[in-house]
């Protein structure tokens, strides 16, 4: 089993659970997007859901990348790390007043509307602003991205976007209202999408799309394609790194922009998960029937992913070059479903050894809990060790 490079030693005197952050993998990730959109009239916009850690966002602000955001505080979060307020796009099904007014109040790049209903409400806000809301309408493709079904966003039976049979009464109702700059289109179709076919077929339908508006006299300056780019969790220390080359050709490839079009991604999981791990300790090896189960004192408090999705992690005993046995890798929280794996193979474990749970950088640390009064874990970072 290969393992990845971890300063155990260091990790003896933290106390655990805690995420630790190789910083040299984020910067080698941002380096690696910045030259395969180099030249291209490509805009990303990170997801801050992803990871909200600033010092994570600080650094991703200062390669001039733009911010997704999907609540009025990631606005906030993201305008205090350094973001520029014209490259924040504003998503979210539920926008409350107060969000939609912290954004027209900081003159973001774009809202990201996603119902009729909003659309009303923005024009209003805007109007009692004396202000025109940009706006991208996000549109359901019905594009099916092949990845979990909780984790699928952009078929029409889905909570999210405006389905494609409404945009005749969309377009009189930005028409009628007065307050509304439609600058462009949205899409979002998953999340974890490792078959790049899915992206095909999303461009197909772009297309298909635009050629829609313009028959109706309109000519939109942007398209927004969302994010969704998955990883290898399977193999992080053979690919620490997701496909961007191949995502950002076939963009290039299958949807030609028009004069002055822009394109826009909004990544998050791809930029930040690999190089995010949680860091737990073995509390206790207990002997079952017919199996050993490896008590961390890590939980589905610090990383809900197994529990929620089923979601695979990586693990690797950090403190151990013993023989390989089976294990059921579980935390303390109070509940049945708090496993991280079952039957997963490590080297042989004993109480007080470090466990690393791999490519936990994204949905990890943002979506912690205090659930059983726990606390919510520290962050480490290599260059700050």
């Amino acid at each position: 089993m290969i393992k990845g490079i971890f300063p155990t030693e260091k990790f003896k005197a933290f106390e655990t659970p805690f995420y630790y952050y190789d910083m040299a993998l984020l910067r080698d990730t941002l380096d690696t997007i910045r030259r395969e959109t180099d030249g291209k009239p490509f805009h990303i916009h990170y997801a801050i859901k992803a990871n909200a850690n600033p010092e994570i966002l600080r650094l991703i602000a200062s390669y001039g990348f733009g911010a997704d955001c999907v609540s009025g505080n990631e606005i906030l979060r993201a305008l205090e790390c350094g973001f520029s307020a014209n490259k924040i796009a504003f998503a979210g099904v539920g926008k409350t007043d107060r969000e939609i007014e912290i954004g027209l109040d900081n003159d973001i790049f774009c809202f990201n509307v996603e119902s009729m209903a909003e659309l009303e409400v923005l024009n209003d806000l805007a109007k009692a602003r004396g202000k025109k809301a940009p706006v991208a309408l996000r549109i359901n493709p019905n594009v099916d991205a092949h990845t979990h079904r909780y984790i699928t966003t952009g078929l029409n039976e889905n909570k999210f976007g405006i389905n494609e049979q409404d945009l005749p009464a969309v377009l009189r109702m930005i028409a009628d209202g007065g307050h509304i700059n439609l600058i462009g289109m949205h899409f979002h179709i998953g999340s974890q999408i490792t078959d790049l076919s899915s992206f095909e077929d999303l461009c197909v339908k772009v297309l298909e799309l635009r050629e829609w508006f313009h028959t109706q006299g309109i000519t939109l300056p942007v398209i927004n394609v969302g994010g969704g780019l998955g990883i290898n969790y399977q193999h992080p220390n053979h690919c620490p790194m997701a496909d961007f080359e191949s995502y950002f050709r076939l963009f290039d490839k299958y949807l030609k922009l028009e004069e002055d079009q822009t394109l826009h991604f909004e990544l998050g999981r791809s930029i930040v998960a690999p190089c995010g791990s949680l860091i737990t300790r073995v509390i206790f090896v207990k002997e079952g029937i017919k199996k050993r189960f490896l008590i961390v004192d890590a939980g589905m408090t610090e990383l809900i992913r197994p529990a929620l999705y089923q979601a695979f992690h990586h693990i690797e005993n950090i403190s151990s070059d013993k023989p390989l046995t089976p294990y059921d890798v579980v935390g303390p929280v109070c509940e049945s479903s708090d496993v991280f794996a079952r039957d997963f193979t490590l080297n042989e474990s004993q109480r007080g050894d470090l466990i690393a749970i791999r490519s936990a950088g994204a949905y990890g640390e943002t979506m912690a809990s205090t659930y059983n009064c726990r606390i919510i874990p520290s962050s480490r970072f290599s260059d700050k060790l």
